[in-house]
C-alpha cells in the first residue's frame, strides 16, 4: 500500500484500528461487486478503499453502519413491536423442530446392549476358560 495513502487516510480517521477495520469492510465491499468511486488504476482492493477513504467519495458513517450490522449477533426488538417478536419466534421455533431420537438400534456406532447382556457374556467367557 502507498504510504501517502495510508497518511492521507489518518488526516480522516485518526484512530488506526478503526482505519484498519473500515478499509477491511470497504474493500470486502468491492470484492463483492459494490460500485467503486475512484478509478481502479491497477490497484488491488484494500487500496481502493484506502483511496476512497482518503478522498471522501463514500460516507465513513455509512461503513460504520454496515460494519456494526455485519458483527452484530443479536436482533434487538422495539417493545413496541410485539407482532414482529411473535414472528421472529415463530420462525426459530419452526427452524429448530426437535424430535427424540430411536433408541432401539444402534445409532451412530454406539453399542446400545444392556448390563445384564454385558453379565452374561462376561460368565460364557469364564466357563469357556475354564473349560479349556
Amino acid at each position: 500500500m502507498a504510504r501517502v495513502t495510508v497518511e492521507d487516510c489518518i488526516r480522516k480517521v485518526p484512530n488506526r484500528f478503526e482505519l484498519v477495520l473500515l478499509a477491511a469492510r470497504r474493500a470486502r465491499e468491492i470484492s463483492a461487486g459494490a460500485t467503486l468511486t475512484v478509478p481502479r488504476n491497477n490497484d488491488k482492493n484494500p487500496v481502493i478503499a484506502l483511496r476512497e477513504i482518503s478522498e471522501d467519495t463514500l460516507s465513513l458513517d455509512t461503513i460504520r453502519d454496515n460494519l456494526i450490522k455485519s458483527m452484530q449477533r443479536h436482533i434487538f426488538v422495539d417493545e413496541g413491536d410485539h407482532d414482529l417478536e411473535e414472528e421472529l419466534q415463530d420462525v426459530m421455533q419452526s427452524e429448530t423442530k426437535w424430535t427424540p431420537m430411536d433408541t432401539s438400534e444402534p445409532h451412530n456406532g454406539v453399542d446400545n446392549t444392556d448390563e445384564d447382556d454385558l453379565d452374561e457374556e462376561e460368565e460364557e467367557d469364564e466357563e469357556e476358560k475354564a473349560a479349556d
